[in-house]
């Protein structure tokens, strides 16, 4: 089972329980994905390809699963080989962050020249997606950080 195929409730109470994953990455990806469903919908109502918002949506939920899975390999991983199971739990939040940047530029495109009726969504979905992208960033240099230690 993945994390997709949770309830957004289901969702909510595993980041909620006390274990170390999903957690913060796993949140910024479902959120961004979330942008990138919202970015999607604005497109399709202003006559608009959907397909790469489609693309990023279903790259970002993924990402949700594969950073509780790297984040739970590095607690894992023995003392001698956690720097490197580090690398691979950086490398996914920074592909978060790299995709939620995408969104954000597709919902601001959108906002300037989609559909006005969906003005708000696509301004939701801008400000959503740059706030999972600053906060995959964040964990990028949290990583970094202790990757180095």
């Amino acid at each position: 089972m993945t994390l997709a195929d949770l309830t957004v409730g289901e969702f909510q109470d595993e980041v909620a329980a006390r274990t170390p994953a999903p957690g913060g990455g796993a949140v910024a990806a479902m959120a961004a994905a979330s942008a990138a469903a919202l970015v999607a919908m604005a497109a399709r109502f202003s006559g608009q390809p959907a397909d790469r918002a489609d693309e990023l949506r279903a790259r970002l939920t993924a990402l949700a699963d594969e950073d509780a899975a790297a984040y739970s390999a590095v607690l894992a991983a023995p003392r001698d080989q956690r720097a490197e199971a580090m690398v691979a739990a950086t490398d996914v939040p920074r592909e978060i962050a790299a995709l939620a940047t995408e969104v954000a530029g597709l919902a601001q495109g959108l906002a300037a020249g989609g559909n006005p009726n969906l003005l708000g969504d696509a301004r939701v979905a801008e400000e959503l997606a740059g706030a999972a992208a600053r906060a995959a960033g964040v964990l990028v240099e949290i990583n970094e950080a202790e990757g180095r230690r």
